[in-house]
C-alpha cells in the first residue's frame, strides 16, 4: 500500500482544539460531579494513589500502558474494591492522557482522516461498553477482567518475541483496511471500559494494517484521550468509582507524562515489560480466584 500525506497543520489544529475542548469538559464534569456527591469526596487522594498514577502514567507515556499495571497495583495493594477499578482508571487516567494525546498528536506524522476515524470509532466503542460494564455485578467484573488481562499478557508476550509484523510505511488506510481499522477500535474502545488497556492490541493492529510504528503513538494515546471521557459519563452516573483514588490517579500521572515525554524520553525496558507481564498474570489469576470465591460464597 502507498503511503499517504499526513494530515497537513489545519487539520491538526483542528484536532487538537477539539481535544482541548473535550478535556475543558471533562474536567467540569467530573468536578460538578464531584461537588453533587459530598459523601463521597476526592480530596484528600492518598499517597499510595498519587504513586500509582506517578508509575503507570510514566510507564503509559514509553508504550508499555497504564491499564494493565494499575490493575496489578490495586488488586495486589487491595487498594479498592474490583468491581470499582474500571471506572477508577478510565476516569483517573483521563486527564494525563489528554497531555500524551496533545505531545504525541502534535509531533508524530499520521494522515489526519484516518486519525479522526479512529478516535471517533473508539469512542462509539467506549459508550456502548460503558453502559453494559457500569451495570454489572462484582463477579462478572472481576471474571471479565481475569480472563482479558490473560489476553493483555498474551499480547504482551507477542510482542516482545517479535511475533507480530513489525509494519510498513503508511501514514494512513484507505478502503477494506480502513474499514478493518475502525471496526477493531470500536472493539478496543468497549474493551477500555473493562479495564483492557488499548495500547498493545492498538500497536498490534497498526503493525498488521501496514502502517509505520509511529503512528500507533497518536491514534491509541488520542483514542484512549477521546474514549475515556465518554466511557466516564456512565461511570460517574452510576457511581462505580473511587474517587480519591481516581483523583490520585490523575495528579500523580500528569506531571509523569511531562518527565517520561521531555526528559526520559526512552529507556531500556526489555525487562520491565517481562516484569509487567507476571504481574499481570498473576494479577489475572487472582481475579479469576477472587470470582470463584464470588460464586461460592452467593
Amino acid at each position: 500500500m502507498e503511503p499517504l500525506i499526513a494530515g497537513g497543520p489545519s487539520g491538526k489544529a483542528l484536532l487538537l482544539t477539539a481535544l482541548a475542548l473535550l478535556a475543558l469538559a471533562f474536567v467540569v464534569m467530573w468536578w460538578r460531579h464531584t461537588r453533587r456527591a459530598p459523601d463521597r469526596p476526592s480530596w484528600p487522594p492518598t499517597w499510595r494513589g498519587v504513586a500509582v498514577g506517578v508509575i503507570t502514567d510514566f510507564l503509559d507515556t514509553l508504550g508499555i500502558g497504564s491499564f494493565a499495571t494499575t490493575t496489578s497495583l490495586y488488586k495486589l495493594g487491595r487498594v479498592i474494591p474490583d468491581e470499582e477499578i474500571p471506572g477508577t482508571m478510565n476516569i483517573g487516567h483521563a486527564v494525563p492522557t489528554f497531555a500524551e494525546a496533545f505531545i504525541f498528536i502534535a509531533v508524530v506524522e499520521v494522515e489526519i482522516k484516518t486519525l479522526a476515524a479512529l478516535l471517533a470509532a473508539s469512542m462509539v466503542g467506549a459508550w456502548f461498553g460503558a453502559g453494559a460494564v457500569a451495570s454489572w455485578p462484582r463477579r462478572k467484573i472481576q471474571r471479565g477482567m481475569g480472563v482479558l488481562l490473560l489476553v493483555a499478557a498474551a499480547i504482551m508476550v507477542a510482542r516482545q518475541l517479535g511475533v507480530v509484523p513489525g509494519g510498513g510505511d503508511a501514514l494512513g488506510l484507505r478502503g477494506t483496511r480502513l474499514a478493518i481499522g475502525l471496526a477493531g477500535n470500536v472493539l478496543l474502545g468497549a474493551l477500555m471500559t473493562l479495564g483492557i488497556g488499548l495500547f498493545a492490541p492498538c500497536m498490534i493492529m497498526v503493525a498488521l494494517l501496514g502502517m509505520n510504528q509511529s503512528t500507533a503513538f497518536p491514534i491509541m494515546m488520542g483514542s484512549c484521550a477521546f474514549l475515556m471521557p465518554a466511557g466516564s459519563v456512565r461511570f460517574l452516573r452510576q457511581g462505580r468509582y473511587n474517587p480519591r483514588a481516581a483523583l490520585g490517579l490523575t495528579l500523580g500521572g500528569l506531571p509523569a507524562v511531562f518527565i517520561a515525554a521531555y526528559i526520559v524520553k526512552a529507556l531500556p525496558l526489555t525487562w520491565v515489560k517481562w516484569l509487567v507481564v507476571a504481574v499481570v498474570v498473576y494479577t489475572a489469576t487472582a481475579m479469576l480466584r477472587s470470582a470463584a470465591k464470588e460464586k461460592e460464597n452467593a
